[in-house]
């Protein structure tokens, strides 16, 4: 099925990336602990960011709703965006096109 978009990957990506990054505990998608994530250093927090956005944008071509520690992260396939959220609130949205 996939996530139609229009816009640039690159762009969706980083939006969603930064988006992912106001989870707290984002780190569990990976069933990380807080004391690994808490060793890794900027960049290195990024890249495991990213790939973590990168992995949730191809997964919910096949979920529309993946659950990414305690946020959710929701494909609206009518839409055509992202909702990032936290605490049960809408944190962001990422538009596809």
């Amino acid at each position: 099925m996939g996530v139609r978009h229009a816009r640039e990957y690159r762009d969706i990506l980083q939006e969603l990336t930064d988006a992912i990054s106001n989870i707290e505990d984002c780190y569990l998608f990976f069933e990380m602990d807080v004391e690994a994530w808490n060793e890794l250093q900027g960049e290195e927090k990024h890249e495991v960011l990213e790939a973590l956005a990168d992995d949730v944008f191809y997964g919910l071509g096949e979920h529309p709703e993946i659950e990414v520690g305690s946020g959710q992260v929701i494909y609206n396939s009518k839409l055509y965006h992202i909702v990032v959220k936290t605490n049960d609130q809408v944190y962001h949205t990422v538009r596809l096109i």
